[in-house]
């Protein structure tokens, strides 16, 4: 390694380097990337607290009695109280909300990843005129405000019949999340190595077979992460549904946790509602605890080709 001829600073000059060499040839970080590294650890657990203790919170008060919440909110419950999970279930008409949920959530998320995967495989593939204008046009999609989109939706449900129905709420789930997906798979496509595809040609396969059976099973991790950004979107839906199905019978559990906290009136319930939004809660954190690698993955595998 070459070296200059410049002498070594004083030793008073030395102390502000990131590191210090000490003997037996080890180095210490400077008390400067310690200060700084308690300081970012300690942001990092207190963001955590303020996370996790309302889901705790939300939990043990599902397992307690009304009487309890009311009176010693952060006491632990004296036993577990499974009824009140059995009555939001039942009572509530949990189930039915759960049930439909999971129809809807599962037929929208199967058709936006397959329409997204297909869309965004060619934008990102196939250079033809209007590739670009196709491509912002679902990035514009993005910054379109649902809100604004609500009535004239109202409408064009209504007039094709698909007002209060589980595939017409389907396919606006599908509407409402492709720009995004379109956005995130595009890039992800962008950065597959394009040697597989062509020695797929080249073998005699369809355009059909290569994106089914090569370009698509190499974007897994994309189409993971895409897949639970969407989920958690699409899950915890409140507005469109409130909007396009207002059929009791078809009702999400959205719409069902609101129902359960207007309709108790003055019972008070509050055992009952919290076991109901940890119902609702649980398959969230299921689906983000089990996909957690696969979504750090997707999100890091387009970072360098």
């Amino acid at each position: 390694m070459k070296t200059t001829d410049t002498p070594p600073a004083p030793a008073a000059d030395r102390v502000t380097v990131s590191t210090v060499t000490v003997p037996g040839g080890k180095k210490e970080k400077s008390s400067e990337g310690t200060v700084l590294n308690v300081f970012s650890h300690g942001v990092l657990i207190i963001w955590a607290i303020l996370v996790v203790m309302p889901l705790l919170w939300a939990v043990m008060a599902s397992f307690k009695t009304d009487d309890s919440i009311l009176s010693t909110p952060w006491a632990l419950p004296d036993k577990l109280h499974f009824e009140n999970w059995s009555r939001a279930w039942s009572q509530a008409h949990m189930s039915d909300y759960f049930f439909n949920t999971v129809v809807v959530v599962g037929g929208s998320l199967v058709g936006t990843l397959l329409l997204g995967s297909m869309a965004a495989y060619v934008l990102a593939r196939f250079d033809f005129p209007g590739n670009r204008f196709l491509y912002f046009l679902f990035i514009g999609g993005m910054s379109f405000p649902i809100i604004l989109a609500l009535v004239p939706l109202f409408f064009v449900m209504n007039n094709m019949g698909l007002l209060n129905t589980v595939h017409g709420l389907i396919l606006v789930y599908i509407a409402y999340s492709l720009p995004f997906t379109v956005f995130f798979l595009t890039s992800f496509f962008r950065t597959l190595p394009s040697s597989v595809a062509e020695a797929a040609m080249l073998d005699g396969a369809s355009h059909t077979r290569t994106f089914f059976q090569v370009m698509l099973p190499m974007a897994k991790p994309g189409l993971i992460s895409v897949g639970i950004f969407n989920f958690l979107g699409q899950w915890n839906q409140y507005m469109l549904p409130t909007v396009l199905n207002t059929e009791p019978d078809h009702r999400v559990l959205s719409q069902g946790l609101v129902e359960l906290a207007t309709s108790q009136g003055y019972k008070g319930d509050w055992s009952g509602l919290f076991a109901g939004l940890v119902m609702a809660m649980l398959p969230v954190l299921a689906a983000y605890i089990i996909f957690q690698r696969q979504v750090v993955a997707g999100l890091t595998a387009g970072a360098v080709k």
